[in-house]
């Protein structure tokens, strides 16, 4: 399971999405997000949803990887789903196991739970396309460019854009670190998979120490190797590679923009319709 994480790890290519500018992959990320959060019905959330199956067909990442990706959260994604299930009591009454409790299963809930799981997919799968397409080094330069208005206020955007960007480059490479802890661990003799939670809980201690202890290493090393290389991060750093937006970028912009712009007449018609129903009731 822990070989199944991927989020942080950049996969090289040259299709559409790969070549648009990392800053314009940023922007539609979060505008993409907050059109997820925009959705009223089911017709919204369906188009984000086959947008977002489109921009990962259009990147050419393996839809394996993308399934590892999603592995991760399938406990959280069911238990969102019971608990809409448990607490939405609106709709016809499709199942009440116990009448002596007011548990019940309605329409109201599994149509809430169905809305909620779709959308939490749809969010993990956008927002994890942004690192799958763009590298390390260029997300840095992007986020930098994008809180370059902070230096205004004498906000150190060149260190903020890196440590974010290390933080995120570094998630790989500790699951590696826990595979193999948790792998030499199993060889020595230890019980990592079964017991009560508690004695697992005790269990996963002589993994973290050592992964603590690696990690302020691997810290300490890439700190001096920057250091050596008179790393400083100020604006006179100069960039192999320029971002400049393009035809590509902008044709980006104008169907998310039109995608937007659908989702919210699509919520705004229902909310209406809704109205105009209780009004003639």
């Amino acid at each position: 399971m822990i070989k199944d994480i991927t989020i942080g790890q950049f996969f090289p290519g040259k299709s559409f999405i790969h070549k648009l500018d990392p800053r314009a992959k940023i922007i539609l990320t979060f505008v993409f997000i907050v059109a997820l959060f925009l959705c009223k019905n089911f017709f919204s959330l369906g188009l984000l949803f086959a947008s977002a199956l489109i921009s990962i067909a259009v990147s050419k990442i393996s839809f394996k990887v993308i399934l590892k990706g999603l592995k991760m959260i399938v406990v959280l994604v069911v238990f969102t789903g019971i608990l809409q299930i448990i607490y939405n009591d609106e709709g016809t009454l499709l199942w009440k196991p116990f009448q002596q409790f007011d548990f019940a299963v309605t329409t109201g809930g599994i149509f809430s739970a169905v809305f909620i799981i779709i959308r939490i997919v749809s969010l993990i799968l956008f927002s994890s396309l942004l690192t799958y397409t763009t590298s390390p080094t260029m997300l840095t330069d992007a986020i930098e460019r994008l809180l370059s208005p902070l230096k205004l206020i004498k906000v150190n955007v060149s260190s903020l854009a890196m440590m974010m960007t290390i933080a995120l480059r570094f998630i790989p490479t500790l699951i590696e670190e826990i595979d193999i802890i948790m792998s030499a661990q199993k060889a020595r003799g230890a019980d990592l998979e079964t017991g009560s939670l508690t004695q697992r809980a005790k269990a996963l201690v002589p993994v973290f120490i050592p992964l603590i202890v690696n990690s302020f290493r691997r810290a300490y090393e890439l700190a001096f190797a920057m250091e050596c290389r008179c790393y400083t991060g100020d604006n006179k750093r100069t960039r192999m590679k320029e971002m400049k937006l393009g035809i590509r970028d902008y044709t980006a912009f104008l169907i998310v923009l039109l995608l937007v712009a659908l989702v919210i007449a699509t919520s705004f018609f229902n909310i209406s319709s809704w109205f105009i129903f209780e009004r003639v009731i």
